[in-house]
């Protein structure tokens, strides 16, 4: 399992390895009517109460466990909401799923859910809260006049203070920043076009 993925920068807990290979004992017909209500989700995910009906008929219709299905439906549906962030290609999220143990043709169907729904998902993933998290930011400017470091006396510094909606409440961070560091930063974010001061 010393495979890399384009969704995730850290090998993924074994737990995702274990209900991604679940998902090669459905029937295809099974497999295809998840991959669909996961892909319906991805795009509205605002129907929240929609989705758990599903997951629950789903169970229902098909003997299945509702928790065990909920636990490896958040499985399936983590690798892709990980890629929509990292602009994974379709080729690269087959890639990522036939590494964690998902069979090829399965893993060829949601690659191709994948290209052919890319557009709507990605105005999706731009119309959600957390992609503009940052609602308010306060910046202080210093120059350092005493330290035990002489080559520090005189530096100018930023503390950044930003407040981050997370979508449940919001939560302050605190950043001190060189103003070459505050520069780079500051180009970052509005190159993202999220953050403007």
């Amino acid at each position: 399992m010393a495979a890399t993925f384009h969704f995730s920068k850290e090998t993924p807990p074994e737990s995702l390895f274990t209900d991604i290979q679940t998902l090669n004992k459905f029937q295809d017909e099974q497999f295809h009517e998840l991959v669909a209500i996961l892909f319906a989700f991805l795009i509205e995910p605002s129907k929240s109460s929609r989705l758990l009906s599903q997951l629950d008929e789903f169970s229902e219709q098909n003997s299945l466990s509702s928790a065990a299905l909920k636990n490896v439906f958040k499985s399936l549906l983590y690798i892709p909401n990980s890629a929509l962030r990292r602009n994974v290609t379709p080729a690269q999220l087959k890639e990522d799923f036939v590494n964690l143990g998902l069979s090829d043709d399965r893993s060829s169907h949601i690659e191709e859910q994948w290209k052919s729904k890319l557009l709507s998902l990605s105005k999706s993933a731009l119309s959600r809260p957390d992609g503009q998290p940052t609602c308010r930011h306060g910046v202080e400017i210093g120059v350092t006049a005493a330290s035990s470091e002489l080559n520090k006396v005189g530096n100018t510094f930023l503390q950044l203070k930003l407040v981050i909606n997370n979508g449940n409440g919001t939560s302050n961070v605190y950043m001190e920043l060189t103003l070459p560091q505050f520069y780079s930063f500051l180009h970052e974010m509005e190159s993202q076009s999220q953050f403007r001061i």
